[in-house]
């Protein structure tokens, strides 16, 4: 059994259901500890955070993770225990497995290759950890990278494990993702009975033609770099339950993913022009969760892409596209982020799991990573 596949099975043995660690962290710190690193341990509230420096001058290139999974579901649903690491036909299963802790496995294995070439490598070497990812994402990456800030710690490099191939390890590395902006709308109109509609004011009947334009408008075209931005309801409700009420109010909630040619404060504005424009009487409550952020092609994007040719063959196509990750914290004060992590075919799911072989080959191309950079 590869050294890594032995850590990334130690790791799923840890059911470390957000925000619970269940001792991930302690068991990567001992590895780290043992190769040099100092390491320190950042509490907020309930969430773990390991902070681990190898180095004391030069450039800082980080790996950055998550040890929190997602609840499992329905256990007698999977096929295996979820908490049990099991291999079947070439596939590590277990919660986790895919997101991230085979990518944690392989970015420990791989420095431990990398430092048994390179003692003394030409600058320091990172590795940060959180067990609030999965969760609020409050008490995590964030409130670590403020400390560090405050300290002057700032990476020169960073990489995420988050599973971001498509069909094979590597053909896809995110180098920025879009942004998040969420509004819960609540529009106000007049109960009544279904009877008398005009002694009342259905707010789903006033609304429904604002929707239609938000829904239809083209906020942008988007660019080399980012796809255009979307617009996406999620959750709709009115009603007291009866079927001959009139509701008084009704609640929208929304999403929209942006990119950097549509801001925030763009999107906040025009939908409320929508709203106004349809003579609504309403109020919005938003959510800014995340800027977008692009890496350009350098140093670390190069690096990341040449490693990806020299272990797999495989041409690494640049993606922004994707839900959110804490690589948003990361790129705040890091100029040069990138993901790069396994498949990302059954995270979240019942049954995840990673490839044995690709396992290996991520931690082979995390090392070839550290070789362009510091050795």
């Amino acid at each position: 059994m590869s050294p890594t596949l032995a850590l990334a099975r130690a790791l799923i043995e840890r059911p470390s259901v957000t925000p619970d660690d269940a001792g991930c962290q302690a068991l990567i710190g001992a590895r780290l500890t043992a190769l040099g690193f100092r390491l320190e341990t950042l509490t907020f509230g309930a969430v773990t955070n390991l902070w681990a420096v190898h180095g004391h001058q030069g450039p800082l290139a980080v790996f950055a993770g998550h040890t929190d999974v997602v609840p499992t579901g329905p256990e007698d649903a999977w096929r295996s225990a979820p908490f049990v690491p099991s291999i079947r036909d070439g596939r590590l299963y277990g919660r986790g497995s895919a997101d991230m802790k085979g990518s944690l496995a392989a970015m420990v294995t791989a420095i431990e290759a990398f430092l048994g070439r390179h003692p003394e490598p030409r600058g320091r070497i990172g590795l940060l950890l959180t067990s609030d990812e999965e969760g609020p994402a409050v008490d995590g990456t964030a409130r670590v990278v403020e400390t560090l800030v405050q300290r002057g710690e700032i990476p020169d490099w960073c990489i995420v494990g988050e599973p971001t191939s498509e069909r094979a390890l590597g053909d896809m590395v995110k180098n920025g993702r879009r942004g998040s902006l969420s509004g819960t709308l609540k529009v106000h109109g007049v109960q009544g009975h279904v009877a008398y509609p005009h002694k009342a004011a259905n707010p789903v009947h006033l609304t429904a033609p604002a929707l239609a334009t938000l829904v239809a408008e083209r906020w942008d075209e988007g660019s080399t770099d980012f796809p255009p931005t979307s617009f996406q309801i999620s959750n709709i409700h009115a009603g007291t339950g009866a079927g001959n009420v009139i509701p008084g109010t009704m609640t929208v909630q929304f999403n929209f993913r942006f990119n950097p040619a549509s801001p925030a404060d763009t999107l906040r504005q025009r939908t409320e022009e929508v709203l106004v424009h349809h003579g609504l009487d309403f109020s919005i409550d938003w959510t800014l969760g995340a800027e977008p952020f692009l890496t350009p092609k350098g140093l670390l994007v190069d690096a990341v892409r040449k490693a990806v040719r020299e272990i797999t063959g495989r041409e690494a196509a640049c993606s922004t596209t994707g839900g959110t990750s804490d690589a948003r914290f990361l790129a705040r004060h890091c100029a040069q982020v990138v993901e790069l992590g396994p498949v990302n075919a059954s995270i979240h799911q019942v049954d995840e799991w990673v490839s044995v072989d690709e396992l290996d080959q991520l931690a082979a191309v995390y090392d070839r990573v550290l070789e362009h950079l510091l050795g």
